[in-house]
């Protein structure tokens, strides 16, 4: 699975693409119609001390694109969120396909 990293005025981090690829690794595992994925890390000036980092994941694979976007003090509650968002979609998906 190919990951592409994006960085918007936050500083490039290893230990993030590390976390972001592990679960990532994961859902593909789980998940085999997953061929890509596109993650963005931008931050936010917000009012609120519990959001203002974001963290915005597209997966490729056949049919439409899927999308997940999480704003939280920190970007690994970012991730979480994210990933968790993306897998209730592709349980989904992967429902509707076994249907047909």
């Amino acid at each position: 699975m190919n990951i592409n990293f994006e960085y918007h005025d936050v500083k490039a981090s290893k230990r993030l693409e590390e976390v972001v690829t592990e679960k990532l690794e994961n859902l593909h595992n789980k998940f085999e119609m997953v061929i890509g994925a596109d993650v963005f890390f931008k931050t936010e000036n917000t009012s609120s001390d519990e959001t203002g980092m974001i963290c915005n994941i597209r997966l490729s694979l056949p049919g439409p694109r899927l999308f997940a976007e999480a704003s939280h003090d920190n970007f690994i509650s970012s991730i979480s969120e994210s990933i968790n968002d993306l897998e209730k979609q592709l349980t989904k998906k992967k429902g509707k396909m076994n249907n047909h």
